[in-house]
């Protein structure tokens, strides 16, 4: 229970990679809000169902707006923001190809939820944070602009600045005890990544084949990495994004 009276928000947490992370952290004792566009409450009532303490909220992180109000309401509920979780993102529905075929539309609508979303929630929560003497943000990046993923570059390039953020972020934050990592997963099976099968076609055998540990990864493998930057574990590590992807890339 390392996260016992602990408070964590995760964006994008009604499915896939953010509602196993949602459910590793309740594990641990944390209390929960699921902030997601679609099917939060639903989320949450079954996380509640299941013996979890959890709070759904309708949020599209690329609004201040919502995103503020993710941060009030999640106050007003348990009184504290000890946890952001910044999940939420744009991935699974893209289909991989050539850069020139994109569109500048499609790349300011990733920028906008990848970024500019993280950006956002960051904002909403840290008033909160600085006034209880710290908190931890992890910032979800992913391995592809570490590796320099071909033809999806609107995606890479998001994650990358996600790096940026929670480097430059580490910085601004370290003095208010607010501590900023991120996670960044390989190629992961998850429930949207499940649902695109030109996305498994391409990318399932050669992300496996490039791994040191020869399976799938899944969301759960996601978790530890998560736990222990939102717990004591990582009290003095900031700044820092972990390669959580089987060892296909040594950062």
């Amino acid at each position: 229970m390392k996260l016992a009276g602990k408070t964590a928000i995760i964006t994008g947490g009604a499915m896939g990679i953010g509602r196993v992370l949602a459910e590793g952290l309740a594990a641990e004792g944390a209390h929960i809000v699921i902030a997601d566009r679609a099917d939060a409450e639903s989320a949450a009532a079954e996380m509640t169902a299941a013996g979890y303490t959890a709070l759904g909220i309708a949020c599209d992180v690329s609004s201040e707006e919502e995103t503020m109000n993710m941060a009030a309401r999640t106050i007003e509920a348990f009184g504290s923001i000890d946890v952001l979780v910044n999940n939420a993102g744009i991935y699974s529905s893209l289909t991989p190809g050539p850069f020139e075929a994109q569109t500048a539309e499609e790349w300011r609508n990733i920028l906008d939820v990848n970024v500019v979303g993280a950006f956002l929630c960051c904002k909403a929560v840290v008033a909160q944070m600085r006034s209880q003497g710290g908190g931890r943000v992890i910032n979800l990046s992913s391995g592809t602009p570490f590796k320099g993923v071909p033809y999806l570059l609107h995606y890479v390039a998001s994650k990358g600045a996600i790096n940026a953020i929670t480097k430059a972020l580490a910085k601004e934050l370290g003095g208010d005890g607010i501590l900023v990592n991120g996670i960044a997963p390989g190629f992961t099976l998850s429930d949207g990544v499940m649902a695109n099968p030109v996305q498994l076609e391409k990318l399932k055998d050669i992300s496996l084949q490039a791994r040191t540990l020869q399976r799938d990864q899944v969301p759960a493998d996601l978790v530890g990495a998560a736990v222990y930057f939102a717990s004591e574990d990582s009290a003095f590590v900031t700044g820092q994004t972990l390669v959580v992807d089987g060892g296909a890339y040594f950062h």
